[in-house]
């Protein structure tokens, strides 16, 4: 639980930002548990909407016993989902939604979620994060002093590749392009395999860097390009699918622990009603995004994907010594061999 007490007007503030959480004056009585969560989208993202809403049926269920606030775009921190984690850790935040990737400083074995060409379907991502590889890296996150909320991994969608310069067709096409990159080794070292120039960029600052040609491609779901108006500083939108990724709802352990029964299983079934609703809505958002970025003018293409695959035997190699032989065979029980 947060141990800085904030002031009426800072406390509102920070409700109007979270978009339409209910005023301070309005509650009868102050909660027993005043909590914040931070996330990286923005505030019309499926995301938020679906996490407002969960932190709002929580407060119910419980008879006002949990508050908790809901940021957008990590409440603006210069370090985004980095100085999020850690302020997680050090008990000045309650809980965050990060990519497995951005978690792999802390738990080396949770880069396993964006493991490139793994995963085809959402049905077997679900299946293996809300099945026993989700239960092995929860219990390497607890053995860091994190909790992480069973069916807890909301929706980002698998990623694809846009540029301001060229289409991507082949893995020579990725040749010394500088490519933004969040801040996980998984994606750094993916792009580095065909010559790219990974150069990592936090979310809040990839428009601006975009803009100014300090990168000149990103990666993500189609609905990102959409939410981060990416479509005025990129042009070409090439279907790569080369990773999926998704928001892993994170809390501090010993909050966790200290909360009653009755309120963590309050917020366990929530978190577990909620991501299902966010997941088939952001799918659904992914599947209809690209006639709307071709009304923006994006144009996109096909990709030889054999030619992507082909030099990863290395990478492979050297990621499942990484992330380690047990998490990569749960992961291949769901996807088969890899590599």
């Amino acid at each position: 639980m947060s141990t800085n007490p904030m002031t009426r007007r800072r406390f509102t503030a920070g409700l109007a930002a979270a978009g339409g959480m209910l005023l301070v004056g309005r509650r009868a009585r102050a909660a027993e548990f005043e909590l914040r969560h931070y996330h990286s989208q923005g505030v019309q993202s499926s995301l938020h909407k679906r996490l407002v809403e969960m932190w709002q049926a929580v407060e119910t269920e419980t008879g006002g016993r949990v508050h908790v606030q809901t940021f957008p775009e990590f409440n603006q921190l210069p370090g985004n989902s980095p100085e999020a984690i850690a302020m997680v850790l050090r008990g000045e935040l309650d809980f965050v939604s990060v990519m497995g990737g951005v978690m792999g400083s802390l738990v080396p074995a949770a880069e396993i979620q964006q493991v490139p060409f793994a995963f085809r379907t959402q049905e077997q991502v679900y299946a293996a994060l809300d099945g026993d590889l989700g239960e092995y890296l929860r219990r390497e996150l607890t053995a860091k002093n994190i909790h992480a909320v069973p069916r807890g991994c909301f929706e980002n969608g698998f990623r694809h590749i846009s540029c301001s310069t060229r289409p991507i067709r082949t893995a020579a096409d990725l040749q010394g392009l500088k490519m933004r990159v969040p801040n996980s080794e998984i994606s750094q070292d993916f792009f580095r395999s065909f010559g790219a120039v990974p150069i990592v960029v936090n979310s809040n600052r990839m428009y601006e860097g975009l803009k100014a040609g300090t990168v000149e491609a990103q990666e993500n779901p189609l609905s990102i390009v959409e939410e981060f108006k990416l479509y005025e500083v990129q042009k070409y939108v090439s279907l790569t699918r080369h990773m999926w990724s998704g928001f892993n709802m994170l809390g501090n352990l010993k909050l966790w622990q200290r909360l009653p029964g009755g309120v963590q299983q309050a917020i366990e079934r929530n978190v577990a009603k909620y991501s299902a609703m966010q997941r088939a809505e952001n799918q659904t958002l992914n599947a209809g995004m690209q006639p709307r970025l071709v009304q923006r003018g994006m144009v996109f293409n096909e990709v030889e994907v054999n030619s992507l695959r082909a030099p990863l035997g290395a990478f492979y190699a050297r990621w499942r010594g990484k992330v380690g032989q047990r998490a990569w065979s749960l992961l291949e029980g769901h996807v088969g061999k890899i590599g």
